[in-house]
């Protein structure tokens, strides 16, 4: 999974002087950032706070974990289903 350059803690921040007024291309050039990068944010994480962004990335890799278990368990069903209907 790629880690962003920025945490959720800056992107709160980011977004917060966005609402509080702070032009988006001011914003961007302060953070090194592209405006494309920013407008995803709000779309994304727009109304939380910084522990519901942990509790998603953290349900999101979980997810990915179960996605890649269920797909190598699928995979040795596969495999021993095979090798079962051949010895008979």
């Amino acid at each position: 999974m790629k880690n962003g350059r920025f945490s959720d803690a800056q992107i709160m921040a980011v977004l917060k002087q966005a609402e509080s007024g702070t032009p988006v291309s001011e914003l961007c050039r302060e953070h090194g950032m592209s405006s494309a990068s920013f407008y995803k944010w709000p779309a994304k994480f727009g109304g939380m706070d910084a522990s519901l962004i942990a509790e998603m990335k953290d349900m999101a890799e979980q997810n990915r974990r179960l996605k890649k278990m269920y797909a190598e368990m699928s995979m040795q069903n596969d495999l021993l289903k095979e090798a079962l209907g051949k010895k008979r």
